[in-house]
């Protein structure tokens, strides 16, 4: 039995039914591990991130990335941008506390059998020796100047390693454009081409939330293509829902996962977007582009 990503169910399975672990992700930075969970019938793939998996960052305190991923999964589904994966917080798991999300599927993966590596050392157990790579349609690319899809949006004009020159491009998507307005809100530190998935039913959604919610200005990501452009109806609309629902009871339901200064951090950040509703650019702070941006 399968079940459509907006299913209740879907939350369920996730938070109670039983992990099975087949693999790590290739290329992970911190520990992301791949597998399956069971219950009454209904079995989910998932990535699950173990939080004694994270890696120590110097601007993230320790041990909050996965309670950010959950943090942001709430922004996507209370404001009804839907662009993050069902994602629960969960206690027991193979590997300790975590974060569990429904694996979306682009319809075309393959699956590798080279060694695991160590992970089942640094997590004290044992992983199989499966790894997962992902190929799927691509929503951002790399391209040369001349070869610019029609109708896509020029990010960055750079040069690869040879000197020649190249264009960080993304497509001008509906979808993707309400997930270039997430990151705004969530602040998100790590938006790469990579963490965009162009699932097999159509839907675009974003993976690897755990650089969001901080209250420093953050912002980097390669959706920057709707600088300066005006919001829309639409988009103001959620963030006015958003900002009342902040107001009301979703500011203690986010506040379970960061601080109270990060919940009004964002709250401020929903202020400036409604003050000025357009896509705002970088602000020259730090990098306005993650590294690498894939």
């Amino acid at each position: 039995m399968t079940l459509d990503l907006r299913d209740p169910a879907v939350f369920e399975v996730l938070r109670t039914g039983r992990m099975d672990i087949t693999g790590r992700m290739v290329d992970a930075s911190n520990a992301t591990l791949f597998g399956t969970v069971s219950l009454d019938g209904v079995d989910l793939r998932c990535v699950y991130k173990p939080v004694r998996g994270e890696r120590p960052l110097w601007d993230f305190p320790d041990g909050t990335l996965a309670g950010r991923e959950v943090g942001a999964f709430l922004v996507s589904q209370v404001s009804g941008l839907d662009v993050v994966p069902p994602t629960v917080l969960r206690d027991e798991a193979p590997f300790g506390p975590g974060m569990v999300q429904a694996w979306v599927s682009s319809g075309d993966e393959s699956a590798l059998t080279d060694p695991a590596g160590d992970l089942g050392d640094e997590l004290d157990g044992d992983v199989t020796e499966e790894t997962v790579q992902l190929v799927t349609e691509s929503l951002v690319e790399l391209c040369e100047p001349h070869e610019i899809p029609s109708g896509w949006l020029p990010v960055l004009r750079a040069r690869d390693g040879a000197g020649d020159p190249v264009v960080l491009v993304h497509a001008d998507d509906p979808q993707l454009r309400a997930m270039a307005l997430f990151d705004v809100v969530v602040n998100n530190a790590d938006r790469k081409g990579g963490h965009v998935i162009v699932a097999g039913d159509g839907g675009v959604y974003g993976v690897d939330h755990g650089l969001t919610l901080h209250s420093e200005p953050k912002l980097r990501t390669v959706l920057w293509g709707w600088v300066g452009d005006e919001l829309g109806e639409e988009h103001t609309a959620v963030l006015k829902e958003l900002r009342a629902r902040l107001a009301d009871s979703f500011a203690d339901v986010l506040g379970a996962h960061v601080t109270r200064r990060e919940v009004a951090a964002m709250r401020s950040r929903i202020d400036r977007l409604l003050a000025e509703p357009r896509f705002p650019g970088p602000d020259g702070h730090g990098p306005a582009i993650p590294w690498p941006a894939f």
